[in-house]
Formats: structure tokens, sequence, C-alpha cells
């Protein structure tokens, strides 16, 4: 016997009849957990689909027998804590007047649609695990709560330990980077013990995204991919453990050492981020359709809106701005059919260079003397939306706000304060200076009709202290709470304005953050080339619904001086959300011309790309690549022939996530297809010569 929560077309909590077996499943796999009569929380299972009897006949198998210095807890236990017969990277690591270390008892369980909450206390600090399924993605977090004690340290609260299967022969796929080559993927064997990513930077980072995959013998399209990704955007660490016995453990949270997080005074609580985790059997393609379909139904704000055609002019002006400059851009912009226009840096205080100005979000006087409504208007009269850029969480100490109050920046007392790109960073976890920004952010949007701003963070954390604070620690974590409560409270105040995420390109992208903005600067690389690789390991874990990418000027001045044409840089900005970045005041009639019939068909094909299934038909290895996305029965191919040598045809590419029984013409050749063919026709008379690039257009007849 057993009571079911859920549905079965959706998601659903199963519970056998003891109270101590639960079974989470979503429309194509489970995750089953036991409690022992010890108060052991055990991990059963985690993947395909299985009913609550086969989870029942998984928790009475006895755990191994006792061998010498080794735990038979180690590698099955759901969430392993800091204390007893454990020797394992511990989730939890709690330290009390009296001891360190966690020895909880079983309170109780509780379920609520989709979602299991198992209680447990040791001694007055309360820890209650949740577990949530949202289709085939388990989201996981936790709450540690003092419930009556003087004063307890969190030294370390993961979110989740996440246990695979025994299988042999793991690869550990992760993304990888720096600024301006964010988001590479790479795929290595994973051997015995721990590997170790993350950031110590305050916020998410360049130098890795926070999601990793494991799988044994995947391919795009086939085989089983076990994915975990966090939801935080400060720092935090995923540690993934291959244990002496071959069985694997991925555990990770907030924070990056295990120094302290918080210390929770009596009745004061932390919960965790969530750190989602997903098994799919249709290979790596599978799991990021699977990755983006969730994000589109559950983490991002209006997920089902189409995401504006902007330009922005920052890579146009630089700081070199004025209001009838900007509005010169804006005509310019509407002519090619932008829809939204974006003023980016330099429009506020003393700022005419990055030395200056950071904190004082007023308008330059002599630069917009009646402020930025005048400007807005304008761009509105022109039919398109009106945005604007901040850095919020920044002070330039050549600043009225840093004059006013030095002691709101992070600093150590009796240290230089370290300045990156002339600026320090803002104690976001103080109250006032919480307060501060709220003020002068809501009188910005209520001053002039703007409907987007683009939030970007341009430094790490280096001096992360707060003299005169009982617990300095904290503001690793406070910082990012106060930055998700501001955007929480501007979203709320102000509800027709979009956010976007920046941080000096893909600094801070993660599920946390995606939960609070409409779209994410996926990396300050606007080479056409450059970003096929940016891209594709963008999109194996984020929809092409918020990865905004421009097409600039070339030569590429910016970074490589690589020369590319238009269509070329056209084609590659289409895959995501399509940005235009060039200075437009110097392109040419024909250009302008040319530019707007890209724009016109990026309408035409956005609800497929922005909103469809994207298929990655060939990866940017060199030679020819491409992508696919289906929606109903529409589908859009962009493929790009990087090189082409020795005179050798362009190759095929097999179309994916059509009806094989069904026919598809192709606008642009009118040739017909039948669903599962190799598309190689369409492709050859488009494509001609080095970094060229095409659309193809399919629908079903």
């Amino acid at each position: 016997m057993s009571v079911s929560v859920g549905t079965c077309e959706v998601s659903m909590v199963d519970i056998a009849e003891d109270g101590r077996t639960w079974l989470l499943s979503g429309p194509g796999s489970s995750y089953a957990l036991h409690l022992t009569d010890a108060d052991e929380l055990l991990h059963l299972h985690w993947g395909p689909r299985i009913a609550l009897a086969d989870a029942e006949a998984l928790a009475v198998r006895p755990l191994p027998a006792y061998r010498p210095f080794e735990s038979p807890l180690d590698g099955r236990e759901e969430y392993p804590v800091e204390g007893g017969p454990r020797f394992v990277r511990p989730a939890l690591s709690v330290r009390t007047e009296e001891r360190r270390g966690t020895e909880w008892r079983f309170v109780s369980y509780a379920t609520e649609g989709d979602g299991l909450r198992l209680r447990f206390d040791d001694d007055g600090v309360g820890i209650t695990l949740h577990h949530r399924m949202r289709g085939d993605v388990v989201e996981r977090w936790v709450t540690v709560e003092n419930g009556g004690r003087t004063r307890v340290e969190l030294l370390r609260a993961d979110a989740a330990t996440w246990t695979l299967p025994d299988r042999e022969g793991w690869r550990l796929s992760q993304l990888h980077g720096r600024w301006a080559a964010e988001s590479r993927l790479t795929t290595a064997p994973l051997g015995y013990g721990e590997k170790v990513i993350g950031s110590r930077r305050g916020h998410t980072g360049h130098q890795h995204l926070p999601w990793v995959a494991l799988d044994t013998d995947a391919t795009e399209e086939h085989g089983e991919v076990y994915g975990c990704a966090l939801g935080w955007s400060g720092s935090w660490r995923i540690a993934v453990a291959q244990l002496p016995d071959a069985r694997v453990q991925i555990t990770g949270g907030a924070g990056y050492d295990d120094s302290g997080l918080l210390r929770l005074e009596p009745g004061e609580s932390y919960t965790t981020p969530v750190f989602a985790g997903l098994w799919s059997d249709g290979g790596f393609g599978g799991a990021s359709r699977a990755w983006h379909a969730y994000q589109r139904a559950h983490v991002i704000p209006d997920a089902g809106r189409d995401r504006p055609v902007l330009f922005n002019s920052w890579e146009a002006t630089g700081f070199d701005i004025s209001e009838e400059q900007q509005a010169a851009l804006a005509r310019r912009a509407a002519e090619i059919g932008v829809e939204l226009f974006v003023v980016d840096d330099g429009w506020f205080g003393a700022r005419t260079s990055d030395r200056a100005g950071l904190g004082d979000w007023t308008p330059n006087p002599g630069r917009f003397p009646h402020g930025v409504k005048p400007l807005a208007d304008h761009v509105h009269g022109l039919g398109m939306r009106f945005g604007i850029w901040v850095e919020p969480e920044m002070v330039n100490p050549d600043s009225e706000l840093y004059r006013a109050h030095p002691d709101w920046v992070q600093y150590q007392t009796g240290r230089k304060r370290t300045e990156l790109r002339n600026q320090l960073v803002l104690n976001l976890a103080r109250e006032d200076v919480r307060e501060y920004l709220w003020e002068r952010l809501d009188a910005l949007l209520s001053s002039a009709p703007i409907d987007y701003v683009k939030w970007d963070f341009n430094r790490c954390f280096t001096d992360a202290g707060w003299p005169g604070e009982a617990y300095p620690q904290r503001l690793w974590v406070d910082h990012v709470r106060a930055l998700y409560a501001l955007l929480d409270r501007l979203r709320a105040a102000h509800p027709g304005v979009a956010f976007e995420s920046c941080s000096g390109g893909g600094g801070r992208i993660d599920l946390g953050v995606l939960a609070r903005t409409d779209q994410v600067w996926t990396s300050d690389n606007t080479d056409p080339l450059d970003r096929l690789a940016i891209q594709h390991g963008f999109t194996q874990i984020h929809p092409a619904r918020v990865m905004a990418a421009w097409v600039t000027d070339s030569p590429n001045t910016q970074l490589n001086g690589r020369v590319s044409s238009l269509r070329f840089r056209f084609v590659s900005a289409m895959a995501g959300v399509l940005g235009v970045g060039g200075d437009l005041t110097e392109w040419s009639a024909r250009e302008l011309a040319e530019a707007r019939h890209w724009v016109e068909l990026y309408k035409e094909i956005r609800p497929v790309v922005q909103h469809g299934d994207l298929y990655r038909l060939r990866p940017p290895a060199g030679g020819l690549s491409a992508v696919q996305y289906v929606r109903g029965e529409e589908s859009v191919v962009l493929a790009w022939l990087q090189a082409q040598r020795y005179g050798e045809p362009v190759p095929a590419v097999r179309l994916r996530g059509l009806d094989p029984t069904a026919s598809y013409e192709c606008r642009e050749t009118g040739e017909v297809h039948r669903g599962a063919v190799l598309l190689h026709h369409g492709l050859h008379p488009q494509l001609k010569g080095d970094l060229d690039a095409t659309v193809l257009r399919l629908r079903r007849i």
C-alpha cells in the first residue's frame, strides 16, 4: 500500500506504507530514497522511471559489510554530514559552542504537490531536506534552522549531494573559460579522487559555469547523461568525487571554502540555493532540451514572450556619448527594424571614462541636460523600447557616493583597497547600501519610460572585509541575497521593465540570476566565429531564449581584428537573442539595407529559435557547423562554413526532431525533404567559402 501525491502526467511523489521510502517520478525518470531504522538517509535510485515496489525492493538491500578503514555509508547517503562514521566530503558542517558535526534524528516528512520535505533535528538544530520534481528535473535544497541553541555557525551547507549508479568509465563534461572565451565545453575521463570547480570571486565567474554532466558512452542524441546545475550567483563550489569503490558523488553549494558561511542566532535560518539534477537517456542533446524546457517553464520570468531585437551603443560610442548622438543612432537603428534601443555606459555622473562616476546614478547634466526622458521619448516615438546600462554594485573612488560613504565598500582595516577597473565593490550586505541603491534605481526607473536595464558587474571580490561586523564572512552570502532581493523589489515595482544580467560578458550566468532576469550577456567577445564555440557550450545547459548575441563592426577592432561578412555576423548572432552593436552611422546604405533584411528574417524565425527545441547538428570544430530549432510544424537550420579546403564539397547534415513520415518544404530552395533525410542540396548552393553562413526554413506540408 502506498500514498501518491501529484499527477502522473507531470510528476508525483509515492510513499511506502511505513513512511520511510519515497519515490519522486517525472514523465521519464524517477528518484528514490530510504530512511533506515537508524535514521540513516540512503539514496536508492536516480534514472529511468520505476515503480514504488522497485524502490522498496532496493530499500531492503543490506549495506556492505564493514571493512577496515572504510564506511558502509560512504557513497550511499543522500546527504552526508560531518560526524560519525563518514569519510566522504560532508555536505553539511555545523559548529556550536559545544561541538562540531551533526548527529541527527528523523522528525517528520511532508509532501506538497510534486515536493517532499524531510525534517531532522540535532539537539536544537533543525535540518530540512527539500526535494521537488519539475518534469524530469529534480530540484534539491536544504534549510538549516537554529531552533534554540545559543549560536550556530554554518561552516558549510551544500544544497545537495548527488549519487550516481555504479558504472565503469565515467566521463566528466564541464564548461570552462575566461573573459572573452567563456562556456567552452570540455570532456575528460573521471579518475579517482576529486575534481573541484567553482569560483572564489564573489560572483559566478567566467572560469566555470556551475554545471557538470557525467556519462559513459553518450553521444549527442543517444545514451544516458546525468547533469547537475547550481542556482547561485556568488562564490560556489561543485566537487565530483570518484570514491575508492568506484562510486561517484557530486556535492555542490554556495561558498568556495569551508571557512564559514553564516552564523545563526536563535530563531534564524539559512536556506541554500537550489542544486538541480537531470537524468536523460537522449544523449547530450536530449539533456540540453530538457534543461531548456525546465528553465522556460520554471525559471525564466515571462519566458513565453519573445525577446526583442536590440541595439546597444557601447561599441559604437564608448564613453563619448551625448543625447544628440544617441538620437542619431536610434534613428538608424529604427530604420533597420530594431525594437529596443539601449544606452550603455557614460550617461551618468562624471562618467567620461572608467575612472569616475560609478555610484552616482543621475544623468550627466552636460550630456543629458533634461535627464534621459527626452531621449527615451524620442526612442519611443521611433517605435522602439528604451533601455539603459547600470552597474549598481560598484563604485569609483572618484564619485560623490564614495566621498560621502567610503565605509560602504568591502575592505580590510589597515589594508590597501584594491581597485580593479578603477572601482571598488559596494557591500550590499549593509542595509544602508541596499536602501540607497533601491532609492536611486527606483527614482531612475520612475523618471523616464525605461523598458530595459542592462545590469553589469565588472570586477571580482578581492578585499572582502566588513570592519565592525561581528561575523564579516557573511557578506559573501548576504551580498548575493541582497542582490536577489533588490532585483525582486525592482521587478515588483516596475513590472514592465526587463533586466539583463551582465558581468564583463558571461561572468554571472546561473539558474539563480536567470530566475530574476530576462536574458544574459553571453560574452564580451562579439567575434562571430569565436561565438560559435561559446554558444555551443552555453546551450549545453541554457536555452537560446536568454542568450544575447550582437552583430558588431568588421574588422573586429575590440578583440582580434578579424574580417567577416555581414551575413556571417548576422547568422551567428541569430542563434540566440539578436542584437546589433556596431556604429550604424558608419554603415553604408548597402550594409543598412542588408541588415534590415536579416533583422526581418530573424523576426520571422524568432518564435522557433527562442522557444523551439534545439538540436546541435554539427559542433563548431572546423569546417561546417550547424544547429536546428524545431517548434510544431516549423524548423530552422542555421549553418556556418568556417573553412573549405582542397575543393571538398559542403558536407551533408542529418535533420533532427522532425516527423520521419512527413514531408517538409525548404522555403529558401523550394525543395521537399522527408523528416529524417540528410540535408545537402539545400546547403550546398548557399555556402560558398570561408566564413560563410546560411539560414534555411522548413515547414511541414
